[in-house]
Protein backbone atom coordinates (compact mmCIF):
# COMPACT_ATOMS: atom_id res chain seq x y z
CA UNK A 1 0.00 0.00 0.00
CA UNK A 2 1.12 3.59 -0.94
CA UNK A 3 0.02 5.40 2.46
CA UNK A 4 3.60 4.69 4.52
CA UNK A 5 2.63 7.34 7.23
CA UNK A 6 -0.43 9.08 9.19
CA UNK A 7 -0.29 11.28 12.38
CA UNK A 8 -2.54 13.90 13.61
CA UNK A 9 -1.57 16.84 15.90
CA UNK A 10 -4.83 18.48 17.62
CA UNK A 11 -1.77 20.94 19.25
CA UNK A 12 -1.03 22.11 15.92
CA UNK A 13 -4.45 21.38 14.37
CA UNK A 14 -3.05 19.26 11.32
CA UNK A 15 -3.23 15.65 9.96
CA UNK A 16 -0.52 14.52 7.47
CA UNK A 17 -0.66 11.38 5.40
CA UNK A 18 2.59 10.38 3.59
CA UNK A 19 2.83 7.76 0.69
CA UNK A 20 5.15 6.67 -2.06
CA UNK A 21 4.62 5.93 -5.56
CA UNK A 22 7.10 3.90 -8.19
CA UNK A 23 6.61 6.78 -10.49
CA UNK A 24 8.04 10.47 -11.05
CA UNK A 25 6.00 13.43 -9.84
CA UNK A 26 5.16 14.12 -12.73
CA UNK A 27 2.58 11.49 -13.30
CA UNK A 28 1.17 12.16 -10.00
CA UNK A 29 0.41 15.41 -10.58
CA UNK A 30 -1.09 14.97 -14.11
CA UNK A 31 -3.75 12.71 -11.80
CA UNK A 32 -4.88 15.87 -9.86
CA UNK A 33 -4.62 17.89 -12.49
CA UNK A 34 -6.97 15.33 -14.97
CA UNK A 35 -10.83 15.61 -13.35
CA UNK A 36 -11.43 12.19 -15.26
CA UNK A 37 -8.04 10.64 -13.43
CA UNK A 38 -8.92 12.72 -10.44
CA UNK A 39 -12.43 10.84 -9.73
CA UNK A 40 -10.65 7.50 -9.78
CA UNK A 41 -8.44 8.43 -6.71
CA UNK A 42 -10.66 11.02 -4.71
CA UNK A 43 -13.13 8.98 -3.14
CA UNK A 44 -12.81 5.89 -0.99
CA UNK A 45 -13.68 2.59 -3.17
CA UNK A 46 -17.81 3.41 -2.06
CA UNK A 47 -18.21 6.74 -2.62
CA UNK A 48 -16.77 7.47 -6.38
CA UNK A 49 -15.94 11.19 -6.65
CA UNK A 50 -17.40 13.22 -9.65
CA UNK A 51 -15.76 16.78 -10.28
CA UNK A 52 -18.14 19.02 -12.01
CA UNK A 53 -15.94 21.85 -12.24
CA UNK A 54 -11.86 21.50 -12.14
CA UNK A 55 -9.76 24.72 -12.07
CA UNK A 56 -6.24 23.65 -10.91
CA UNK A 57 -5.01 27.24 -11.08
CA UNK A 58 -4.40 29.60 -8.01
CA UNK A 59 -8.01 31.14 -7.86
CA UNK A 60 -9.77 28.31 -9.27
CA UNK A 61 -12.46 26.45 -7.58
CA UNK A 62 -13.00 22.73 -7.86
CA UNK A 63 -16.88 21.21 -7.18
CA UNK A 64 -17.26 17.64 -6.77
CA UNK A 65 -19.40 14.92 -5.10
CA UNK A 66 -18.63 11.90 -4.16
CA UNK A 67 -21.94 9.14 -4.50
CA UNK A 68 -22.60 6.83 -1.55
CA UNK A 69 -23.11 2.90 -2.02
CA UNK A 70 -26.67 3.83 -1.59
CA UNK A 71 -26.74 6.19 -4.07
CA UNK A 72 -26.83 9.27 -1.80
CA UNK A 73 -24.86 12.34 -3.08
CA UNK A 74 -22.08 14.42 -0.45
CA UNK A 75 -20.75 17.35 -1.96
CA UNK A 76 -17.54 19.30 -1.55
CA UNK A 77 -15.50 22.05 -2.91
CA UNK A 78 -11.97 22.98 -3.42
CA UNK A 79 -10.55 26.75 -3.86
CA UNK A 80 -6.95 26.95 -4.84
CA UNK A 81 -4.53 29.07 -3.78
CA UNK A 82 -1.43 28.53 -5.35
CA UNK A 83 0.09 26.00 -7.98
CA UNK A 84 3.58 24.75 -8.22
CA UNK A 85 3.35 22.35 -11.09
CA UNK A 86 4.37 19.69 -10.93
CA UNK A 87 5.42 19.77 -6.96
CA UNK A 88 2.92 21.56 -5.03
CA UNK A 89 -0.45 23.16 -4.51
CA UNK A 90 -2.49 24.24 -2.10
CA UNK A 91 -6.24 24.72 -1.72
CA UNK A 92 -8.83 24.92 1.02
CA UNK A 93 -11.10 21.87 0.74
CA UNK A 94 -14.91 22.39 2.44
CA UNK A 95 -18.24 20.29 2.86
CA UNK A 96 -21.36 21.36 0.84
CA UNK A 97 -24.55 21.65 1.30
CA UNK A 98 -25.95 21.05 -1.82
CA UNK A 99 -25.72 20.38 -6.13
CA UNK A 100 -24.90 24.35 -5.87
CA UNK A 101 -22.02 23.67 -4.16
CA UNK A 102 -23.11 26.34 -1.49
CA UNK A 103 -20.59 26.09 1.35
CA UNK A 104 -21.78 24.16 4.39
CA UNK A 105 -20.84 26.38 7.74
CA UNK A 106 -21.51 24.04 10.33
CA UNK A 107 -18.52 21.34 8.77
CA UNK A 108 -14.68 21.96 9.21
CA UNK A 109 -12.64 23.58 6.16
CA UNK A 110 -9.51 21.92 6.24
CA UNK A 111 -6.56 24.03 4.32
CA UNK A 112 -4.58 21.64 2.76
CA UNK A 113 -1.09 21.19 0.91
CA UNK A 114 -0.11 18.56 -1.33
CA UNK A 115 3.13 17.86 -2.31
CA UNK A 116 4.85 15.38 -4.46
CA UNK A 117 8.67 15.08 -4.38
CA UNK A 118 11.26 12.27 -5.81
CA UNK A 119 12.06 9.51 -3.34
CA UNK A 120 13.76 6.09 -3.81
CA UNK A 121 13.60 6.15 -7.80
CA UNK A 122 9.65 7.07 -7.35
CA UNK A 123 7.45 10.03 -5.65
CA UNK A 124 6.74 10.69 -1.69
CA UNK A 125 3.39 12.32 -1.81
CA UNK A 126 2.39 14.05 1.62
CA UNK A 127 -0.87 15.48 1.98
CA UNK A 128 -1.10 18.48 5.21
CA UNK A 129 -4.97 19.36 6.01
CA UNK A 130 -4.56 22.02 8.83
CA UNK A 131 -8.04 23.16 10.47
CA UNK A 132 -8.94 26.22 12.12
CA UNK A 133 -9.11 24.59 15.33
CA UNK A 134 -8.49 21.22 17.48
CA UNK A 135 -12.30 20.67 17.47
CA UNK A 136 -12.77 21.19 13.46
CA UNK A 137 -9.81 18.46 13.42
CA UNK A 138 -11.38 16.46 15.80
CA UNK A 139 -14.76 16.37 14.12
CA UNK A 140 -13.62 15.10 10.67
CA UNK A 141 -11.36 12.21 12.19
CA UNK A 142 -14.30 11.34 14.10
CA UNK A 143 -15.61 11.22 10.79
CA UNK A 144 -13.34 8.76 8.88
CA UNK A 145 -11.33 11.36 7.32
CA UNK A 146 -7.70 8.92 7.82
CA UNK A 147 -9.81 6.02 6.99
CA UNK A 148 -11.55 7.23 3.65
CA UNK A 149 -8.20 9.51 2.88
CA UNK A 150 -6.09 6.30 3.10
CA UNK A 151 -8.01 4.12 0.99
CA UNK A 152 -8.68 6.96 -1.84
CA UNK A 153 -4.99 7.85 -1.61
CA UNK A 154 -4.39 3.95 -1.89
CA UNK A 155 -5.97 3.88 -5.22
CA UNK A 156 -3.55 5.57 -6.85
CA UNK A 157 -1.03 2.60 -7.30
CA UNK A 158 -3.58 1.36 -9.36
CA UNK A 159 -3.99 4.19 -11.71
CA UNK A 160 0.27 4.67 -12.27
CA UNK A 161 0.42 1.14 -12.30
CA UNK A 162 -2.24 0.10 -15.11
Amino acid sequence: MPVTDVSHDLDTRTLTIVADFNCPPKRIWEIYADPRQLERIWGPPTYPATFVDHDLVPGGRMNYYMTSPEGDNFYGYWEVETVEEPTRFTFDDGFALDDAFTKNPDLPVGKNAFSFAEHDGGTRATYVSTYATAEALQKVLDMGVVEGASAAINQIDDLVTA
